[in-house]
C-alpha cells in the first residue's frame, strides 16, 4: 500500500488575488519578521511588508527615510517565515518615482533578492506609466491611492482624503488610471467612507481599505497597531489585544525576579 502524504501548501497567487473582485474579502495584514510572519501566514490571503516599518520597527519619524535594503532585510526574512500567503514588498520613497527604469531596476532587486510575489509603490494618475512598465516586463504591483504616506511632507501630515467632495474625481481617475495601467490590486487608504465605496466600484480589480469602507474587496492593517503595541491608535484601526501592557508586565515581572535572585531558579539551572 502507499503511503499517504499531505499535497503540498502552495501559496496564494497574483491572479487569485485579482480574482478575489467582489468576492470573498481578502485578508491581509503586515509583518516585518520571519515570526509574526509564520502566525499571520495561517490566516492572511497576502502579507505586506510594508515601508511602515520604518515606524514601527526603526522610531522613524515618516517611511521617507527607509532605504531599500532595509526593505529587502525585512521582505527576506517573511519570506521565509511564510508558506501560504503571498508576500507583498513596499517601494521605499526614492526608488521609483524618477522614472520606469529606475523602478523596473529596484523592483527586480526587490523580488530576486527576497523572492516576494509583487511589489507595492504609491501614487495613481502619475505613476500609470511605471505601473504598466513594470507590468509588461514581468513585476506584479499591487497599487496604493488616497493618503500616501510617502508625501505626506506635501500633504501637510496624515490627513483624510476626500472631506473636500470636489476632489472625489481625482481620486477617482487616481484609481481607474492604475487599474488600467495593470495594477492587480489597489490599497485605498485615509478616505472618507462613500468615497472609498464609490472607487471600490469604479474598478475592476480588488481594493483593499485602510481607513476606508467594508465595502473594498478586503481590509489591512499593521499587525502592531491591532495588538495594541503602538503608542497611538488610529481611528480607524481595531485593537484586537492588548499585547502591549501584556509584554510591559511580563518584563517587570523578570526584573524584579532578577533583582530578588528569584531567577534563574532550580528549573532554569543545569545540574
Amino acid at each position: 500500500m502507499s503511503k499517504q502524504t499531505n499535497p503540498p501548501v502552495r501559496r496564494t497567487t497574483v491572479p487569485q488575488i485579482r480574482a478575489r473582485k467582489g468576492g470573498d474579502p481578502i485578508v491581509s495584514l503586515t509583518s516585518y519578521h520571519a515570526h509574526t510572519a509564520a502566525i499571520v501566514d495561517k490566516y492572511a490571503d497576502f502579507i505586506l511588508v510594508g515601508d511602515s516599518l520604518g515606524m514601527v520597527m526603526h522610531g522613524m519619524e515618516s517611511t521617507v527615510g527607509v532605504p531599500l535594503d532595509l526593505m529587502i532585510m525585512h521582505g527576506r526574512a517573511v519570506v521565509k517565515g511564510t508558506k501560504r500567503a503571498l508576500v507583498v514588498v513596499d517601494m521605499p520613497f526614492g526608488t521609483y518615482e524618477e522614472s520606469p527604469n529606475m523602478a523596473f531596476r529596484n523592483a527586480a532587486k526587490v523580488m530576486k533578492e527576497t523572492q516576494c510575489q509583487a511589489v507595492k509603490l504609491e501614487g495613481g494618475a502619475r505613476m500609470a506609466e511605471t505601473i504598466r512598465f513594470l507590468v509588461e516586463r514581468g513585476i506584479p504591483v499591487m497599487a496604493h491611492v488616497g493618503l500616501t504616506p510617502q508625501s505626506t511632507n506635501v500633504m501637510g501630515g496624515f490627513k483624510t482624503q476626500g472631506r473636500d467632495e470636489a476632489t472625489w474625481e481625482m481620486h477617482l481617475n487616481d484609481i481607474k488610471a492604475v487599474a488600467e495601467a495593470g495594477a492587480f490590486a489597489v490599497v485605498v487608504e485615509g478616505v472618507v467612507e462613500p468615497l472609498a465605496a464609490q472607487m471600490t466600484r469604479a474598478v475592476d480589480i480588488p481594493t483593499i481599505g485602510i481607513g476606508a469602507s467594508a465595502e473594498c474587496d478586503g481590509q489591512i492593517l499593521v499587525l502592531e497597531d491591532m495588538l495594541g503595541l503602538s503608542p497611538w491608535t488610529p481611528k480607524f484601526v481595531k485593537v484586537y489585544g492588548q499585547l502591549g501592557g501584556m509584554i510591559e508586565a511580563a518584563v517587570k515581572d523578570y526584573a524584579e525576579e532578577v533583582s530578588s535572585r528569584a531567577f534563574p531558579g532550580e528549573d532554569q539551572v543545569y545540574r
